[in-house]
């Protein structure tokens, strides 16, 4: 018998999550399984996401407890269907289905930032995914007023291969010999694990609202690169510079993440 509600534990949660292959949704289904959670996935071959009936029939075939709404393309012809359309009719069915719905977004829905972002921060990006997040946000809140909605910063993984920090410093070092950092450059970003512990916490356990997820309270970009370095022993070459001065971190006191303080060893 399944569980009625978010609150009990006598049996285990289901959830559905698209983008489910991707950098955070492999490991949000590794998260979500260790933690005994039925995992199932969304396959945009099989189940279009133009087709409103077939969408509606695979979720009540499934009927999650949660809908973990990670998917995103960056191929320009499907885009606005892919993250925007699709977007708000998971959003609708979810509300008439009675099913939990939670969106990945990201800090680069706020176009500039040279100080830290905070929860009355208005997001303004003009173009680019930051763009089309901003509207999916906007339009999951017009068809879903029960939707939580998480934005996330960088990804740290501990190696090259998909699409992390990690990733994009092994790319410069290949390209480019040497890793150049900026001293003035302080990234919203965390741990892969960590992001993925908190996506499954509070799908669960927080009320409907929008969540910013940062685990970088003081960070530069050039310490985090030598951080990684030591705690994972990379034969990177770093130089500190100060030719990007930027600031995207996010402050969220309601969510507890677990700091790079707490994760790189100083």
């Amino acid at each position: 018998m399944r569980c009625l509600t978010f609150s009990f534990i006598c049996c285990n949660m289901r959830a559905l999550v698209t983008g489910a292959s991707g950098t955070i949704g492999t490991v949000l289904c590794d998260v979500l399984k260790a933690h005994q959670w039925e995992v199932y996935t969304w396959n945009r071959n099989n189940i279009p996401v133009d087709d409103y009936d077939e969408m509606e029939n695979y979720l009540k075939s499934i009927h999650p407890d949660v809908l973990f709404h990670l998917a995103y393309t960056s191929d320009p012809d499907l885009s606005w269907k892919v993250n925007y359309e699709w977007t708000s009719e998971l959003a609708w069915l979810t509300k008439i289905l009675d099913i939990r719905f939670l969106f990945t977004s990201t800090n680069l829905v706020f176009k500039n930032s040279f100080s830290p972002i905070g929860l009355q921060s208005l997001p303004d990006a003009e173009s680019g995914y930051g763009f089309v997040k901003r509207k999916a946000e906007e339009r999951i809140l017009i068809q879903n007023q029960d939707a939580v909605i998480v934005r996330l910063g960088w990804q740290i993984g501990t190696s090259a291969g998909s699409n992390n920090m990690v990733d994009y410093f092994e790319n410069k070092m290949k390209n480019d010999g040497v890793i150049r950092a900026s001293t003035k450059w302080f990234p919203a970003c965390s741990f892969l694990q960590d992001t993925c512990e908190k996506l499954m916490e509070i799908a669960k356990d927080f009320p409907r609202s929008t969540y910013m997820l940062d685990s970088n309270k003081r960070w530069n970009m050039h310490e985090i690169a030598a951080g990684l370095k030591r705690k994972f022993d990379f034969d990177w070459k770093i130089q500190s510079v100060e030719d990007f001065d930027f600031d995207s971190r996010m402050i969220d006191d309601r969510v507890r993440m677990a700091s790079l303080d707490e994760r790189i060893p100083l």
